[in-house]
């Protein structure tokens, strides 16, 4: 099992200090945590897509490219890669560069995004919200399966008469993941497609309720005829680790009601309390929150339930000093990872 990290470079100003952290100054920040990613054993970073004031990252392989030369193992990913509002050439086309900058460590994540900034702002309706993800991800599957691709276009893509596209990967194919929100067709379709899936777990409940989604997952996968060695699934939660408990639910607490309280109110929901948020760090709750082993044994009790292929840890859900951030990945490393791994190997 890979363990991952992933943020949307959340900006703005830190609850606990009062200060301001800008676009240009998280971008560095950001370049700075995933070497460390790279140095302590971190398996995957991600970047998501954002098009808001509130985000630093709206061009997830540029921001990622920074990071490729100045690491050797880890793994860059998009968390997600908004397909919906873009044209699928180009997204390949960035990943590919991507890919030859890391020397083969690139992969897509495919999803329509939770918010809709980008559809105006890139002359979208959001009357074909449906539609255009389809149309773009075909799309962008046939350009990732041959150099000089026919596609016959159609209302939302331009068609392509053997145009090659280029640069082409390291990784022949390029991996594409699809993003699945929670919605059973949405599994049922990256299955069919023969796309491991990354399993969003955002508001909190229990890890379990997405069981049946693996399970539906799996099942269309095995009826559509898929490889079940193509059939992988990620879980992608909120998350944080310091030395106890207390400490991590101190830092990361206050920044993430204070961002998670402004979306809430943007769509007419409430803030979560204190309570309600230290319920949802408990054993069977969807935030990896804690001291070192009780995320490790979440983790695991995860895994041991839902039998993913990765886990995706969204460190920095609101804005938190960047030295905490550094110090939580070094705990990760030293003694979450570790202790998983071992976990792993009594469990085989």
């Amino acid at each position: 099992m890979e363990i991952g990290l992933f943020t949307f470079g959340d900006i703005g100003t830190n609850p606990q200090t009062g200060l301001t952290v800008t676009a240009p100054e998280r971008l560095r920040n950001i370049v700075e945590e995933i070497t460390l990613a790279d140095q302590v054993g971190v398996d995957v970073y991600g970047l998501g897509e954002h098009h808001r004031p509130d985000y630093a990252v709206s061009s997830v392989a540029v921001a990622l490219a920074a990071a490729a030369t100045q690491t050797k193992h880890i793994r860059f990913t998009s968390t997600v890669s908004v397909l919906s509002s873009d044209d699928p050439v180009r997204v390949y086309q960035q990943f590919a560069t991507l890919d030859g900058l890391s020397d083969g460590r690139a992969e897509v994540i495919a999803g329509r995004g939770a918010f809709i900034e980008s559809f105006p702002l890139f002359g979208y309706d959001l009357d074909d919200y449906e539609d255009l993800f389809i149309e773009k991800l075909h799309m962008l599957l046939e350009i990732n399966s041959r150099e000089h691709v026919t596609w016959p276009g159609s209302k939302h893509t331009q068609a392509l008469d053997g145009l090659g596209v280029y640069p082409r990967p390291v990784q022949d194919p390029l991996p594409i993941w699809m993003a699945v929100g929670g919605t059973p067709q949405s599994a049922a379709r990256a299955a069919s497609l023969g796309l491991p899936a990354a399993f969003a777990l955002i508001l909190g409940g229990e890890w379990a309720r997405l069981a049946p989604l693996l399970q539906l997952y799996h099942q269309t996968g095995h009826s559509s005829g898929q490889d079940p060695s193509r059939l992988k699934t990620s879980l992608n939660a909120h998350a944080f680790v310091h030395k106890t408990m207390e400490k991590a639910i101190d830092i990361y607490y206050p920044a993430h009601s204070a961002r998670m309280g402004d979306l809430g109110r943007e769509r007419g929901m409430s803030a979560q309390s204190r309570e309600t948020f230290t319920a949802f760090c408990g054993p069977r709750g969807g935030y990896f929150v804690g001291g070192p082993t009780e995320v490790a044994e979440k983790i695991l009790a995860a895994h041991e339930a839902l039998r993913f292929e990765r886990i995706m840890l969204q460190f920095g859900v609101g804005v938190i000093d960047h030295r905490t951030m550094l110090e939580a990945i070094e705990i990760l490393g030293a003694r979450v990872i570790p202790e998983v791994r071992r976990g792993l190997a009594k469990g085989e």
